[in-house]
């Protein structure tokens, strides 16, 4: 198992280099792990996996009901939505299958939702219902009022993007996949092989995965293709503490615009509601950053939806970038005579669509003439629970009894274990930081933010590092 951060990276080439270690970065780095002849660098310029768009989403298990029928993101979320459910049962994702209601306003809204289940069954998503106002608010009592009806779509769900994320990342590490941190690339060369100018030096590979996210474009062009422009679509979102999270039922969500899917109103596995996201198109790649405007457009459209919601404590605020690049589908190209896969234009489905995403790039690669060999079944791997729905460590009296460091709380919020943190920093892929941290643990994401536990948490994180 090789995890690096720092130091020179190794001079024989590598047979695929992917870069980004997002989700979906992630997902492929797995998938090639299953043929045990490959050897194969993931590799990202950040100290963690999923420290871009994967760690800000709406964390949201899509059916796909509303895909455009027939493009490439339509098949991949079917089969992800699949292929992701069946994987987080066997990993310990969780997962709460809690349905989702489109919520009509007027009567443009209402005349549209039998289009929207008409188009739910053409992407082959057969459950779906009509719902009058009556059935509609018997369902969601808090909702505001004024809703004409909604479409019901009982296969949505919500799961834990990090958990998602570290799940990929670990197993593939476990069977053999070198994972580079601190590694920008800043330039990429082609002359029958890839050499990749980075921030720790030069890295050689023979067939190149481009899953940058938010830099694909600069990527591909660097390989002298210009198919894409990445527009940065900023969307900003309000974390309620856990007391808001018996307001909501479902994830509520708009008629869908233009611009996106519109702000929903969300539970989450960690028993928060999310509100949001906003869709704010920019330029910089780094605006992460939440502003007053956007985070009062948002109460404002919460108080529609649901008007009791926006005089619960807010938790958290955060911003995710997402990929947008001017089509309503994914951008993933072979390019044979580079051994090259580009995988960009990755919609909020992402996380849903990342094992199909995968399975499709492995294709591909074999297609561009990558011969991957055998397949094997990686070892299995179980991962903390971090979700709400399944009892924490520190309320397992097995667990405490037989280590009595599940049952000494550090931060009482979320209910984190010592136990849990020392796990979390001997795992295979150990936190660097203390955002690390609370994506493995939920350390610090509670209705304190760390004001109480802060302390307690840095010291037990440094004291780990050193060790």
């Amino acid at each position: 198992m090789t995890v690096t951060a720092t130091g020179p990276l190794p001079r024989t080439p590598y047979d695929v280099a992917i870069v980004g270690a997002g989700v979906v970065g992630c997902a492929i780095a797995r998938e090639l792990a299953r043929h045990p002849r490959l050897r194969v660098a993931l590799i990202e310029a950040q100290d963690d996996v999923g420290q871009g768009t994967s760690k800000a989403n709406t964390a949201i298990l899509h059916t796909g009901f509303d895909a455009t029928p027939g493009t490439l993101e339509a098949r991949l979320v079917r089969e992800g939505h699949t292929l992701l459910g069946a994987y987080a049962a066997r990993t310990g994702i969780p997962v709460e299958r809690v349905g989702a209601l489109l919520v009509a306003w007027d009567e443009e809204q209402l005349a549209a939702l039998p289009r929207l289940a008409r188009k739910a069954e053409e992407n082959g998503c057969h459950d779906t219902a009509l719902l009058g106002p009556g059935e509609l608010y018997t369902r969601e009592p808090h909702l505001g009022p004024g809703a004409l009806g909604a479409l019901h779509v009982p296969g949505e769900s919500v799961i834990c993007p990090w958990t998602t994320t570290l799940a990929y990342a670990t197993q593939a590490v476990r069977a053999g996949t070198d994972l580079h941190l601190n590694t920008a690339v800043r330039d990429v060369a082609w002359d029958g092989g890839h050499r990749l100018t980075t921030s720790r030096g030069a890295l050689y590979a023979r067939h190149l995965v481009n899953a940058a996210g938010l830099h694909a474009d600069t990527l591909d062009r660097a390989l002298g293709h210009d198919d894409f422009t990445v527009t940065p679509r900023r969307g900003q979102l309000l974390v309620y503490d856990a007391f808001a999270r018996p307001l909501v039922r479902h994830i509520l969500l708009p008629v869908p615009t233009a611009l996106g899917k519109g702000v929903l109103v969300a539970p989450t596995v960690h028993g928060n509601v999310l509100l949001g996201p906003t869709a704010e198109d920019l330029r910089d790649k780094h605006a992460t950053g939440s502003t007053a405007e956007g985070l009062a457009a948002l109460r404002e459209k919460g108080r529609r939806v649901l008007p009791a919601l926006v005089e619960e404590e807010v938790t958290a605020v955060y911003a995710g970038l997402r990929a947008a690049t001017g089509r309503e589908d994914y951008r993933i190209t072979a390019h044979p005579g580079q051994a090259y896969v580009t995988v960009g234009g990755i919609r909020s489905t992402g996380l849903t669509a990342s094992m199909a995403i995968a399975a499709h790039v492995t294709g591909l690669l074999a297609g561009a003439g990558l011969d991957p060999g055998p397949v094997r079944e990686l070892e299995p791997v179980t991962l903390p629970n971090l979700g709400e729905a399944s009892p924490r460590p520190c309320e397992r009296a097995d667990l405490v009894a037989a280590d009595p460091e599940y049952g000494i709380l550090v931060c009482p919020c979320e209910r984190v274990s010592r136990g849990e943190i020392r796990d979390a920093l001997a795992s295979t892929i150990p936190p660097r930081g203390l955002e690390g941290l609370r994506r493995r643990t939920r350390a610090r994401a509670g209705r304190c933010q760390g004001f109480y536990c802060g302390a307690a948490v840095r010291e037990l994180l440094e004291r780990g590092t050193r060790s």
